[in-house]
């Protein structure tokens, strides 16, 4: 038995704490992390929309989880019995958290490190799926951290979620259009990612949101097929070979 798991309910509070707010709400043996969150039981309430799209039994895989903040799909992919989970954040303060957690539910198992998704390289394997959640409208540089993904970390699939807004429809797109056409960007259902200059929801790393056309398109020109799309904004992608021209982005020391 760990010291953890000797630890009451009190004491796993004022740990929990002690670190500072939670944006991941984890029940930690009946306490939980972020009970009043203003998105509910988040992300749990997410979670139950497309648990069903991701398999039950994810034995011998190994999982990446970008942007893993305190952990809680982390631990949702050990439940279904991934042989090796590992959890990246540049956020020391989330990390803390998902270590913290790790150790009450007895998952020390779970792998959480300091790097961010351009850092994805510098981990030298790739992953059978690759969790995407709620990343990359945090990002300055969003088709190129989905570039270095499918480079560098993705074996086979990718389950993806960004937040969107903007319209929800998805018009088809030609091949190529004249340079004196216009009109198809003013378009509903065109792919637009909208640049946030300042903040928005008083959060300044809010970078860049896409509408749904938007990220359905960058996901197919970064090179993933798209699955299933079980829940607004969720997406399960299969890595594929990109079609047409496009960059690659060797490893340092590797070439393209």
């Amino acid at each position: 038995m760990n010291e953890m798991s000797r630890l009451s309910k009190d004491e796993i509070r004022r740990r929990a704490e002690e670190l500072g707010d939670w944006f991941h709400n984890i029940d930690l043996k009946g306490v939980p992390t972020a009970p009043n969150h203003f998105l509910g039981d988040y992300p749990a309430i997410k979670w139950r929309g497309f648990a069903h799209a991701i398999p039950q039994d994810l034995s011998g895989k190994t999982v990446l989880d970008i942007g893993c903040n305190a952990g809680f799909y982390s631990f949702e992919m050990k439940r279904r019995g991934a042989a090796r989970v590992v959890g990246i954040d540049e956020d020391e303060r989330y990390l803390a958290q998902a270590r913290f957690a790790a150790e009450v539910m007895e998952a020390p198992e779970v792998e959480f490190r300091n790097l961010s998704v351009y850092d994805v390289a510098a981990l030298g394997e790739r992953f059978d799926l690759v969790l995407f959640m709620g990343v990359l409208y945090h990002l300055r540089h969003p088709l190129l951290a989905l570039d270095l993904i499918h480079d560098h970390a993705a074996k086979d699939l990718m389950v993806f979620q960004s937040m969107q807004r903007g319209s929800t429809t998805v018009e088809p797109v030609a091949e190529d259009y004249p340079f004196w056409e216009e009109e198809h960007f003013d378009r509903p259902g065109y792919p637009k990612l909208h640049f946030i200059e300042k903040e928005y929801a008083r959060d300044w790393t809010n970078w860049w949101v896409p509408n749904r056309a938007c990220a359905e398109a960058m996901l197919r020109a970064a090179g993933f097929e798209i699955l299933d799309h079980p829940e607004a904004e969720v997406y399960v992608c299969r890595r594929m070979g990109r079609s047409g021209p496009g960059p690659v982005y060797p490893a340092r020391g590797e070439k393209a």
